[in-house]
């Protein structure tokens, strides 16, 4: 997801790889930059302005963008020609003279294929539309085969594009490319650095599927693709967090509407943070105290389960470690909002409001009370966050 800024840059590595409609930029583009960055720029705001405002006429292009009619004329002219947008009649007049034609991106033309590889047992897939709907749905069992080593990752790689193949099949339009959320630390070139449970070292993941699909391909963390579908369809602000709770805990950052990935790729590995001084409950790391060892889906589960409270103490002691564990990164990047993925029915009461309470005590007073932490209410979450991926580098749209 990182942006562009211009056609007399180098490419990418994904766009060396095949067409794409447009270069990729920086998230939500508002004003007007540099002429040698023009173009790419004024199609992405184009575009974004069609994509979260609806159709519009070329006139109402014009006023909304701050482009002149001539260039909005130009673009519209290229984006129909590529098959993007569409013509959609006429308005109806309001008064004399003809009535302007409305365009907008044509949201069935092309389809994207979104895949999540965090399941604890299977890998998920969907055909999106380019609205971020799930068209179709498909899903593979993991690999039998667990521990790491090279058979593991070609085997992991093979059902992954088992995976694909099946989408492909499924998809009923021309299929704009492909996003991946995975687990693990994810250069930005798509290099898997690590991913132990799928066997994946240094592993070139974006490259050997797009070598074997012959389509644009984006893979990024699993976290890091939630926290885009949050910030997009579920209009979040600019400044968040997005923390994925399941088996493992992952968060995915965006600052000033611009990922967060850090220089290690590893921004959001917040799991293994040892959160307070006391020994705490084992984590599968090794260690003791680690952030995802208190607040993993299973452990608060079996905690519910075993309870004469329903977990409620469980879950209090659990969010409190979550406050404790946000509370520095809150106040660091100045965030404005945590939102939580997971099971809904676990983290929200007794959790969340402790969680919240806690950040609140551990920030400034009179700064950071108006913070919040919230439950998403993102279907397919990383599915849809794997689309905007596709639809950020080949459309410029977020």
């Amino acid at each position: 997801m990182t942006s562009q800024s211009g056609p007399e840059h180098a490419p990418s590595r994904a766009a060396d790889r095949t067409h794409f409609f447009g270069a990729g930029r920086r998230l939500r583009p508002l004003t007007k930059v540099l002429p040698e960055q023009a173009r790419a720029h004024n199609r992405a705001l184009v575009l974004q302005t069609l994509y979260h405002r609806g159709a519009q006429s070329r006139a109402d292009l014009s006023r909304e963008t701050g482009l002149t009619r001539v260039t909005i004329s130009d673009l519209v002219a290229e984006f129909i020609a590529d098959g993007i947008v569409v013509e959609m009649g006429v308005r109806e007049a309001a008064g004399p003279g003809k009535p302007p034609i409305l365009v907008d991106i044509d949201r069935a033309g092309h389809q994207i294929i979104g895949l999540d590889l965090s399941g604890a047992t299977a890998f998920e897939g969907a055909v999106l539309d380019l609205g971020g709907t799930v068209v179709e749905r498909r899903s593979v069992a993991l690999p039998e085969v667990a521990l790491p080593g090279a058979a593991d990752a070609d085997a992991a790689l093979a059902q992954v594009l088992r995976l694909i193949g099946m989408l492909r099949e499924a998809a009923t339009r021309p299929v704009l490319g492909i996003g991946i959320g995975t687990p693990g630390v994810v250069r930005s070139d798509g290099v898997v650095l690590s991913a132990p449970n799928l066997g994946w070292t240094d592993f070139p993941l974006e490259a050997r599927v797009h070598d074997a699909v012959q389509l644009p391909v984006l893979v990024r963390n699993d976290a890091n693709a939630a926290v885009l579908a949050e910030y997009t369809f579920g209009e979040a602000p600019a400044d968040l967090m997005l923390i994925r709770i399941g088996r493992g805990v992952g968060a995915g950052l965006l600052t000033g509407g611009e990922p967060l990935v850090g220089g290690r790729f590893a921004a959001g590995e917040i799991g293994h943070v040892v959160i307070g001084t006391d020994p705490g409950p084992e984590c599968a790391c090794g260690r003791r105290g680690c952030l995802e060892a208190w607040v993993n889906q299973p452990r608060l589960a079996e905690s519910i389960a075993r309870s004469s409270d329903g977990g409620e103490a469980a879950l209090r002691q659990a969010g409190e470690r979550l406050g404790i564990g946000i509370a520095p990164i809150v106040a660091a990047l100045d965030l404005s909002e945590v939102v939580l993925a997971g099971d809904a029915e676990t983290l929200s009461g007794a959790f969340v409001d402790t969680a919240t309470q806690t950040l609140h005590e551990r920030t400034l007073d009179g700064v950071f009370e108006d913070v919040r932490i919230r439950i998403s209410t993102q279907p397919d979450i990383v599915l849809r966050g794997a689309a905007v991926m596709v639809l950020s580098a080949q459309l410029g749209v977020s």
